[in-house]
């Protein structure tokens, strides 16, 4: 099982769009307007989204946290 920080599932609400491959695109069509931090965090995310099955993905609750 795939396991994702608090600032990986945030970035995972931001760009959520109904499955795994369509949430997926979101993040990665955003990445030229992402700098520094922000891009490594979306890239690293998008390589643990690619790693999980759409069961996984679909059985994962994604919540917004406000730390």
């Amino acid at each position: 099982m795939v396991h994702f920080t608090v600032e990986e599932e945030n970035l995972v609400c931001v760009y959520y769009k109904a499955d795994r491959h369509r949430t997926m695109g979101r993040m990665t069509a955003a990445l030229p307007d992402l700098g520094g931090d922000m891009r490594e965090l979306a890239q690293r995310t998008v390589r643990k989204l690619e790693a999980m099955s759409d069961a996984d993905f679909e059985d994962m609750r994604f919540l917004f946290t406000d730390e």
